[in-house]
């Protein structure tokens, strides 16, 4: 059985920062692309960031470039999202997720999904 729990978040004002991790287990995750998704009230799931199976090529929605990394630990089977100089327009629930594919940034190329986590970021 395959699960992804992430952790790290929480409420926090703007400007500030947090840590988001995605922990795997069930299988391995090395030859697999993994992404962050966030989904606020009434919009859809989007990809936030999204890292290749090596770490070498990786992607960023231009609403977080320059502000949120994404890496990831393949030994741990982890996968890091840090967010700094978070924004009001940042909160929502954060998705880890994996795809069979080298690298990915479609919801649909991802075939397992964390249970999410909140982020919420006050004025």
């Amino acid at each position: 059985q395959v699960q992804l729990v992430e952790s790290g978040g929480g409420l926090v004002q703007a400007g500030g920062s947090l840590r988001l991790s995605c922990a795997g287990s069930g299988r391995t995750f090395r030859s697999d692309a993994m992404g962050w998704f966030r989904q606020a009230p009434g919009k859809e799931r989007e990809c936030v960031a999204a890292i290749s199976w090596s770490g070498l090529n990786t992607y960023y929605a231009d609403s977080v470039k320059g502000r949120f990394t994404i890496s990831r630990d393949n030994a741990k089977n982890t996968v890091y999202l840090q967010m700094n100089s978070l924004k009001p327009e940042d909160t929502a629930v954060y998705y880890c997720a994996v795809s069979s594919s080298t690298m990915a940034m479609l919801r649909t190329e991802y075939d397992y999904w964390g249970q999410g986590t909140q982020v919420t970021v006050s004025s």
